[in-house]
């Protein structure tokens, strides 16, 4: 019998891959989001109108009247979205997967690669504390009502039109201009970019598979580069020359305290992934898309896709301030 699998979101960044590779598996997917995106459902997929957040009801009759086996929930971000799945959905389902991140692990890391056993303390980011109350609530849940929980902590993950850094296409369209970009620290850290495509290899064997259920998986690329080197493959998909000015985080933090969150909670610290596990049990994972033609596929969508093209003309401003303003790490 065909696993019956719900997508709370589904036209996301990642799972935009994973949705069309669970089709391609024999699964019956089902998407149920507000249609707001410009990325298309996949197809073969079936769409259910909804919000989540107004009309909780609505997930469960669909929930019951499709049959579904598997609930995957995208866009929970705060224990109060997984509680209302555990109400809504206990004694429905047969594995519930919840998408944390992988930046909720100890910042900074003690020790590498970080395994799934790495503790969950990251005292600098508010969003990856809630993601870890998310998963403390759910493994509570599973301990003690058999809430058959499955925990996924995707890392730094992108598909063709997403840039590695805050900036964006405003700060490509620096790059081309020959204008200098900041780079956080001395842009030596190490860093882990993982493909969507690559990433839906792993996470789809995970739908459906009993020996998931109570289990907690990261899936990354093993691919390790400097943020020099992320930065240096953007602009030659560009065709520019790296100008890079190195500013410290902290400095960053200064003048933006949501940018600086981001890299104080995640960016500035070097990550190694230890996928092993996610490997034992989905064989066939195995990330093989490298960066570099990574970002060639990035610049070529922005290419073919000229009105997204934008540049932020206050980020723009701020990134001069920031490079004419402050001291500069040699």
């Amino acid at each position: 019998m065909a696993t019956n699998v719900l997508f709370i979101g589904g036209t996301g960044i990642i799972s935009s891959a994973c949705a069309p590779r669970a089709i391609a598996q024999g699964m019956n997917v089902f998407l149920f989001n507000r249609g707001q995106s410009f990325r298309k459902p996949a197809k073969g997929a079936h769409v259910i109108p909804g919000n989540i957040r107004e009309d909780a009801k609505l997930l469960q009759a669909a929930v019951k009247e499709h049959k579904i086996n598997v609930v995957v929930n995208w866009i929970a971000f705060h224990p109060q979205d997984v509680q209302r799945d555990i109400d809504l959905l206990a004694g429905l389902i047969d594995q519930y997967v919840f998408i944390s991140s992988a930046s909720a692990y100890q910042k900074p890391v003690r020790s590498l690669p970080i395994t799934e056993d790495t503790p969950l303390d990251n005292p600098f980011w508010e969003y990856s504390r809630h993601k870890a109350a998310c998963e403390e609530l759910l493994l509570k849940a599973y301990g003690e009502k058999d809430f058959p929980i499955t925990i996924v902590r995707p890392s730094h993950t992108y598909d063709k039109t997403l840039f590695p850094f805050r900036g964006g296409y405003t700060t490509v369209a620096r790059m081309k201009a020959g204008k200098p970009v900041v780079i956080h620290g001395d842009g030596t850290s190490l860093w882990v970019m993982t493909h969507h495509a690559d990433f839906a290899k792993g996470f789809v064997g995970l739908l459906g598979n009993s020996a998931a259920i109570g289990e907690i998986f990261h899936i990354t690329s093993d691919e390790v580069l400097t943020w020099n080197a992320i930065y240096d493959m953007i602009a030659a998909a560009a065709g520019a020359k790296l100008n890079a000015v190195h500013i410290a985080s902290e400095t960053i933090a200064g003048y933006d305290a949501d940018m600086g969150a981001g890299l104080l909670g995640d960016k500035a610290h070097s990550v190694i992934f230890d996928n092993s596990k996610i490997k034992e049990f989905v064989p066939e994972f195995k990330a093989e898309i490298s960066f570099e033609q990574g970002s060639r596929e990035i610049l070529d969508w922005y290419n073919q896709n000229p009105e997204f093209q934008k540049v932020d003309a206050g980020l723009d401003a701020l990134t001069d301030r920031m490079i004419a303003g402050v001291p500069k790490i040699a």
